[in-house]
């Protein structure tokens, strides 16, 4: 028994060392070592980690070095800043930022690009003032772009007299620079809040991606409503200061809504669907946050806007003309 043991506590030693080389040679290769350095020293690292791990002469000393090793690159890695002076795409180049005095907000920066297709569009800005007496409602828009497991999120925040402004939480792409999911777990990316019309960032969405995009009213009261858009302002203008790196796992979409909501939210129960997120919207059901006025694959099924959004995002009444008929959609007149 006590040789089984041993027996499985190296080869447990083994994995784990596997793992950290494996993650470090990744660490690595999406670095910001020189272009041409990567691959070099990712590929000695590799063939040294292998060595070390399953070569003829690897021993507890040069596992200790291994692991040494790896927690230089960690380090390394944790240590890598962030920036807010990149060569940015342009639809992302240009930060938001509010001035909250009391109940008045005025948003700098509110993005309403002008699209004629995904890659080609002119980036407009405007500013806005905001009086949070009359914040009425929140509502959450699920986007699939490709798998039924994971969804990109966002949130409009309604004011009486019809008034939105979405919320989107994305990756600051540089120029020339497209999105990798696994390069989203190694500091590829900036993270960036993206406040914009929804004409903008749904209608983009339906219209020129035909990503799939479900609407729905999140059943929060006022002053939850009010709580959560100062805290995605806040956020939006630390990130102004002070840049943040974007994290495919921990700091994304879906866990940035837990990270602005949770400290209000009487029912914020951690639920595997919170990173499965796709399906988050039948959490959201069988916590009777959303309309259950329906079975949820029917209320699902009628809270698809894709039909009634396209060849709207040029309308001023996009905000409203989405909502028309959606389940528990009351408009904010």
């Amino acid at each position: 028994m006590t040789r089984w043991l041993k027996g499985f506590g190296k080869f447990f030693i083994r994995c784990c060392l596997l793992a950290l080389a494996g993650w470090s040679v990744l660490a690595i290769l999406f670095s910001n070592l020189p272009g041409f350095l990567r691959p070099w020293i990712a590929g000695i690292f590799g063939i040294g980690s292998l060595v070390t791990l399953f070569g003829r002469y690897g021993n507890r000393q040069g596992q200790l070095g291994l692991l040494a090793a790896c927690a230089v690159v960690l380090v390394w890695w944790l240590f890598m800043p962030p920036s807010n002076s990149r060569n940015w795409q342009p639809d992302v180049a240009v930060l938001p930022w509010a001035d909250i005095q009391g109940n008045s907000v005025t948003i700098h920066n509110i993005r309403n690009c002008d699209y004629r297709s995904e890659t080609d569009y002119t980036v407009r800005h405007y500013n806005r003032t905001f009086d949070l007496t009359k914040i009425k409602s929140i509502d959450l828009s699920l986007v699939y772009w490709g798998s039924p497991y994971i969804a990109h999120t966002m949130l409009s925040f309604g004011f009486e007299g019809g008034g939105f402004v979405c919320f989107s939480v994305e990756t600051r792409k540089e120029i020339g620079e497209a999105y990798s999911s696994i390069k989203g777990f190694f500091r590829q990316y900036e993270l960036t809040y993206v406040v914009a019309d929804e004409r903008d960032l749904i209608g983009l969405r339906t219209s020129y991606r035909d990503e799939q995009v479900y609407l729905y009213r999140l059943n929060e009261s006022k002053d939850l409503v009010r709580r959560v858009f100062l805290d995605y302002l806040r956020e939006a203008n630390s990130l102004k200061e002070r840049p943040e790196w974007y994290n495919a796992l921990t700091g994304n979409c879906m866990t940035s809504i837990r990270i602005n909501t949770a400290p209000y939210n009487p029912d914020a129960r951690l639920d595997w669907r919170l990173i499965v997120n796709g399906f988050v919207d039948e959490m959201l059901y069988e916590r009777k946050a959303i309309d259950t006025s329906l079975p949820f694959p029917e209320l699902k099924k009628r809270s698809l806007i894709n039909e009634r959004a396209k060849g709207l995002d040029k309308s001023p009444d996009f905000s409203q003309l989405i909502r028309v008929g959606l389940p528990g959609m009351e408009l904010n007149r």
